[in-house]
């Protein structure tokens, strides 16, 4: 433990000396256009607000309130009255169509700051610039030692969003969090310039909104008799045996959202439906499929097969429940979930087979289909519109829905090319409860790897969409799960600086983001989330340890974003010291070697020591084709086969995966060559739809046409619906010693989830990782 407080001491200490050293402008997200002029203005108590329209007061007021930190207090007062141009700061607001809705101007002169666009957001957007061109501490919560003096550097900023929907997701269903808290993430929402909180307000494990109508739902239903503690994977389970429990009251929902329309944050509700429904048929049992099933709300996550009957019982509490949820928040949107719902009761069910008959429906995807639109009739009947998740798509999408694209891209892909809008949120890019940094060095978390520079690398908008397409494409949403965040404290080190950085991709033109340049200005901003007191994580500052096969060898090179300082590293598995080999250059392994690395300056270390083993063999660096691409969520980068680092159960990282597709991976030596074993690793983890193949095929060839199989290893039969575990694959050449030029290995897809699985009959993936080659 004392040795993690130095570390993170010296972290702080490092972030101080960068601080001193960045450069005056470090605006997050960065405008769409911003020049620097000579000169400073600076801000005393004689500076004068003026403001041209009476709803600037508000934010005026945000703005003379956050100058009060250092006892400078400033006068607002009406521009009819200005009586000087000098040492002051106008609100002005215009007609221009370039702006739009949320677009600014920012002008800062030494005599003058100029603040325009076309409505209030705009103006509230350009302060939010405004106190990021002032020093750091203007968002301290206390008042800071000096007094006055505030300067801003002479900037000209003109900026206007990408995108007009850029927002977090919260979830309070699996661990519930305070109104206190949750306004902290509104604050930090509007300091990036974000205007959508969605607000997860439902799940399996708890209820958490108070519905007048139905009070068991509070009662009941946000209680759950105890929590599943360690991984979901872990055999066997256990359980704390405490109950759980917290909901927000009405007058809470009402609070938050007065509070996030005064930041400009629109709060979009989901109330999970016809899935993730446990907590609710707990509560109301006449909303389940089974009268003589007793429900409990849910003590361990995953998915739920107990979901909503589509009985007219259900819908009338549905738009009972809707009727006090629209009432609650004056948005344009509601969601209502709509993934991960099983069909296990409604196949059981003879009311639901009767009903898929009635209505001439073709299957239970269909049964879901008519259960998304009758929702959707309903809301939209009260002038509101739902967004759900893609699996909405199933069936027949709902006419007027929004869909939120998780599962990759193609369902954002397919609802654009229906001329539906989209909300892109793909787990690749967009969770944020996946790990960022080693698992063994972090926190519990659900699994998968994320870091700060594949969040930033995100573009919403695919490619495969024309131009026209591409308009549906409303923008971005970073989700936040919180089945093991069970903290404020660990919720912000998980959102942030990720949340940061997708802030940036909704914000800031696709033209000119650089993650390096980006992640500059993030060092000085991070001074502001000190102040502001955010638990934000810091391994973006770890070297960073790549294997690129560059020349004849592979070689592993290490990077760090922190300027000035050293790099120092061993080969032998044991922390780096002040005294370990300095880095200069990129050095090549040829055997199994664990690296570990971390940034030394004056001889301390300042960082997280980084560990990594890499595996050698002839494969190590060698590029190969695949016959069938893999999921571009997962690839693993352009060696994510053969760049030495092995695959673990804890996170994707290294792993490519095949959804519903088999993996034909072909090598071309250049030459002919003999084989002696190839080594390959699988993965089965049933909670993420991925399980072990049917079997693996090795097979050479003189002219990558004509193919000769080696060897075959069958798993179909060592394959498991509840454990997670690896699979390694030893395919030795046994008395074959020909020499051939090419290799390949094909490895065959279950292709569906296999029955007696919640998700039977969805596409089932296939997840491979480090070819070895001797």
């Amino acid at each position: 433990m004392r040795k993690i407080r130095a570390i993170l001491f010296c972290i702080f200490a490092a972030l101080s000396f960068i601080h001193a050293q960045n450069t005056p402008i470090s605006i997050i997200p960065k405008p769409l256009k911003l020049n620097t002029v000579a000169g400073n203005f600076i801000i005393t108590s004689k500076t004068i607000i003026y403001i041209g329209v009476p709803e600037a007061q508000p934010i005026a007021d945000l703005l003379a309130s956050r100058l009060k930190m250092d006892g400078t207090s400033v006068s607002i007062q009406d521009i009819n009255k200005a009586k000087t141009d000098r040492n002051v700061i106008f609100f002005l607001k215009t007609d221009d169509k370039a702006l739009g809705t949320e677009g600014y101007q920012l002008s800062v002169t030494g005599q003058q700051i100029n603040i325009r666009a076309n409505t209030e957001r705009g103006m509230f957007y350009a302060v939010q610039s405004l106190m990021q061109l002032l020093p750091p501490d203007i968002y301290s919560a206390s008042k800071i030692g000096k007094k006055g003096g505030w300067k801003v550097p002479c900037v000209e900023i003109e900026d206007n969003p990408r995108y007009v929907h850029r927002g977090l997701m919260l979830d309070a269903g699996r661990h519930f969090f305070s109104v206190s808290f949750v306004k902290k993430f509104i604050d930090l929402l509007a300091v990036h310039k974000m205007n959508t909180f969605h607000w997860h307000l439902t799940e399996d494990q708890g209820w958490r909104i108070e519905i007048k109508k139905y009070p068991k739902l509070t009662q009941i239903g946000s209680i759950r008799k105890e929590t599943l503690v360690g991984h979901y994977s872990e055999q066997p389970q256990k359980f704390d045996g405490t109950p759980y429990g917290g909901f927000y009251t009405q007058e809470d929902i009402k609070d938050v959202v007065a509070y996030a329309k005064a930041r400009y944050i629109d709060v979009i509700p989901e109330i999970e439906m016809p899935g993730h429904a446990t907590a609710a048929i707990a509560s109301y049992p006449e909303l389940g499929c089974d009268s003589t099933k007793k429900y409990e709300v849910g003590t361990k996550w995953g998915v739920q097969k107990d979901v909503f009957c589509p009985s007219e019982k259900t819908f009338s509490f549905l738009e009972d429940v809707l009727t006090e949820v629209i009432a609650l928040f004056p948005y344009k949107y509601i969601h209502i979930g709509g993934d991960e719902c099983p069909k296990d009761a409604w196949k059981a069910s003879a009311f639901c087979q009767n009903l898929i008959k009635e209505k001439g429906l073709k299957d239970e995807h269909e049964l879901q289909s008519y259960f998304i639109q009758r929702i959707e009739k309903f809301v939209n009947s009260k002038g509101r519109s739902i967004i759900g998740w893609d699996e909405i798509l199933e069936g027949g999408l709902a006419p007027n829905a929004t869909v939120m694209s998780w599962r990759g891209i193609s369902g954002g892909i397919a609802a654009a090319k229906e001329n539906h809008n989209v909300i892109m949120s793909p787990g690749s890019h967009c969770y944020l409860d996946y790990y960022q940094a080693d698992p063994a060095t972090e926190p519990l978390a659900i699994g998968s790897f994320l870091t700060l520079e594949k969040a930033y690398s995100y573009d919403p908008t695919p490619t495969e969409l024309t131009e026209e397409q591409a308009k549906y494409i409303l923008g971005v949403q970073g989700n936040i799960w919180t089945e093991y965040i069970s903290t404020g404290d660990y919720f912000e080190y998980m959102a942030f600086p990720r949340g940061i950085a997708l802030a940036e991709v909704a914000w800031s033109n696709k033209v000119g983001r650089d993650y390096n340049e980006f992640t500059k200005r993030l060092i000085a901003h991070s001074k502001r989330l000190d102040y502001l007191k955010v638990n934000y994580a810091k391994r973006f500052l770890d070297v960073k340890m790549e294997l690129k096969a560059e020349g004849s060898t592979p070689s592993v090179f290490l990077t760090s974003l922190i300027p000035n300082a050293d790099i120092r590293y061993t080969t032998n598995g044991l922390d780096p010291k002040a005294n370990s080999t300095l880095y200069t250059k990129p050095f090549s392994i040829n055997s199994i070697t664990t690296v570990s690395s971390a940034v030394f300056q004056n001889g301390t270390m300042i960082s997280k020591p980084v560990r990594q083993t890499f595996y050698g063999s002839s494969a190590l660096g060698r590029p190969y084709t695949f016959a069938i691409k893999p999921s571009n969520t997962y690839e693993s980068g352009a060696m994510g086969l053969t760049n030495g680092v092995r695959g673990i159960t804890k996170n994707y990282a290294q792993w490519v995966g095949f959804n519903g597709n088999d993996m034909e991976v072909i090598f071309d030596f250049n030459e002919p060559r003999a084989f002696s074993n190839v080594c390959l690793q699988f993965l089965n983890r049933p909670e993420s739809y991925i399980f072990l193949p049917d079997y693996a095929i090795v097979s050479v060839s003189t002219d990558g046409k004509e193919w000769t199989d080696i060897n075959r290893s069958d798993f179909a039969h060592l394959r498991d619906l509840n454990k997670t575990f690896i699979k390694e694959a030893k395919l030795p050449f046994s008395d074959y010693t020909k020499p051939k030029r090419f290799l390949k290995i094909f490895a065959k897809n279950v292709g569906k989830v296999p029955d007696g699985h919640a998700a039977a009959g969805k596409a089932a993936w296939l997840f491979a990782d480090e070819i070895l080659i001797d």
